[in-house]
């Protein structure tokens, strides 16, 4: 096959080439069934095996821990959004949020629309350039829940460890880091996840709930917004996004095949720590945005001096093949996503690249 691109898209992002190649192959006919996976009912044998499997490879991911169910819901992470005050706002209940970043903004603007919240803590002070302390985080009275997100795509900040709760119920956007790191999934009352990052595909979000959480959802909720919905129907009350889940199910596979998690988070930290090191051995050249101790190892920001050898440097990383450098239009500069599907080959050319053009610009 033709070179293919070194893609650091932050989403839609690169998938496995491993897993491209097996949907390739399955793509026109599934499981010498003489159709491919999109073509066949939701609702028949064959399909509803590849998406029992995707939901139990998952919970094996996390060591099966028990209580948790998996839901796979359309609408992306910014439905979750709206969702999850929704479903667990109770009346005379404050909803509590860490503001972190531009994302964990969008969930608090959507949960205001629902309810009472409250910001828990929040690295506004620092541009977003730095994360709250865990014990600088301070829940209101009557806390239905704390969200927080666990890793900030456009900022570049990435929490190393989570807050400890008690009895209000944690709930974590992990859109940009899942399955990138092992965790402790007990510690959560729901964590989820658009899947275009880590996961497969653009279209589903993946839920993985308590299950007790999730069993009476309110009843003036429409049904497509109660979680009781899902569970009840296995995420099956309609026509799913089947093709996506499929390709979720190829790509947990992939990641068994390199080690589960601890072996995903290996290599994500040797490409994190080649791109780091090139960024602050440069002699300012490149300077990374983020406090170091919370520099995320999926979304690497950095700027250069003017915004002009910005935009020479985008130009020129194309030109060689580069995809998805430039910085989220909010905040400007450069972005590097290195997700699971990263190869580290591309973190080498990224390097290579990088030393390139600081040396033309010399």
């Amino acid at each position: 096959m033709s070179k293919r691109a070194y893609n650091f898209n932050a989403g839609p992002a690169a998938l496995p080439l491993e897993v491209l190649e097996r949907a390739q192959a399955e793509f026109v006919n599934y499981g010498d069934t003489g159709m491919s996976i999109m073509e066949m009912s939701h609702r028949g044998a064959v399909y509803e095996a590849v998406h029992n499997e995707a939901q139990e490879r998952l919970l094996s991911l996390l060591g099966n821990p028990s209580g948790y169910k998996v839901l796979f819901i359309q609408g992306g992470a910014s439905t979750q959004f709206a969702m999850i005050p929704m479903n667990f706002l109770g009346q005379g209940q404050v909803a509590n949020y860490v503001m972190t970043g531009s994302w964990a903004e969008k969930a608090i603007k959507e949960a205001r629309l629902i309810g009472e919240t409250h910001v828990a803590a929040s690295s506004e002070a620092s541009k977003y350039m730095a994360l709250p302390e865990l014990q600088d985080i301070k829940l209101s009275d009557h806390a239905a829940y704390l969200h927080l997100t666990s890793n900030e795509t456009i900022e570049g900040t990435q929490f190393k460890e989570f807050p400890d709760t008690g009895s209000v119920p944690l709930i974590c956007d992990m859109s940009s880091d899942i399955l990138s790191r092992p965790f402790d999934l007990s510690q959560f009352a729901m964590v989820y996840a658009g899947a275009q990052k880590n996961l497969g595909p653009s279209g589903v979000a993946v839920v993985i709930v308590r299950e007790d959480m999730i069993t009476d959802s309110p009843k003036h909720l429409p049904s497509m917004l109660r979680y009781d919905t899902y569970l009840k129907n296995n995420s099956l009350y309609n026509t799913p996004p089947s093709f996506g889940i499929y390709m979720i199910n190829e790509v947990l596979k992939w990641i068994q095949e390199k080690g589960g998690l601890e072996g995903v988070q290996e290599l994500n930290r040797k490409k994190a720590a080649l791109i780091y090191d090139a960024i602050d051995s440069s002699g300012g050249f490149y300077r990374g945005c983020v406090n170091a101790e919370v520099r995320s190892d999926m979304n690497i920001t950095f700027r250069l001096g003017t915004e002009e050898l910005e935009k020479e440097f985008v130009k020129a990383s194309e030109q060689e093949g580069f995809v998805g450098l430039k910085g989220h239009r909010s905040v400007g500069g450069l972005r590097a996503s290195v997700y699971n599907a990263l190869p580290y080959e591309s973190a080498q050319a990224l390097v290579q690249f990088m030393q390139q053009f600081q040396n033309s610009r010399s």
